[in-house]
């Protein structure tokens, strides 16, 4: 048995039961900040593609991949609940990516973005 359980046969099991509980508590974080995200896009004249992703149980970011030859004009709105939306405006190059990240002063249940891309 370990060192750091009594040694009595009737709080064997409980120790052992603790350590459980100990493994299972420091995995929870892990999780706890997953929630889904919706996005819809208006992406017009512009080869752009996006990952969006939870940061944090209160931040979320979207990568945004410009693909073409010319330069893209992004608008990003981020909506969590009764929080007012966040927006964001982004330049990205052509042929490069750019990262935007937006925090609440909330936990976010569910993500939505609006993205709207046009040349610039």
């Amino acid at each position: 048995m370990g060192s750091s359980c009594p040694k009595l046969a009737v709080l064997i099991g409980d120790c052992r039961m603790r350590k459980f509980c100990c493994v299972l508590l420091a995995l929870l974080p892990m999780s706890a900040f997953a929630y889904p995200i919706d996005v819809t896009k208006k992406i017009d004249g512009v080869s752009i593609d996006y990952t969006a992703s939870d940061v944090d149980g209160d931040i979320s970011s979207i990568q945004l991949n410009n693909y073409g030859t010319q330069d893209a004009v992004c608008s990003v709105i981020f909506t969590n609940g009764p929080e007012a939306p966040r927006r964001r405006t982004v330049t990205v190059p052509a042929g490069k990516s750019t990262n935007t990240t937006v925090k609440f002063n909330r936990a976010i249940i569910k993500m939505r973005i609006a993205l709207t891309c046009a040349p610039k």
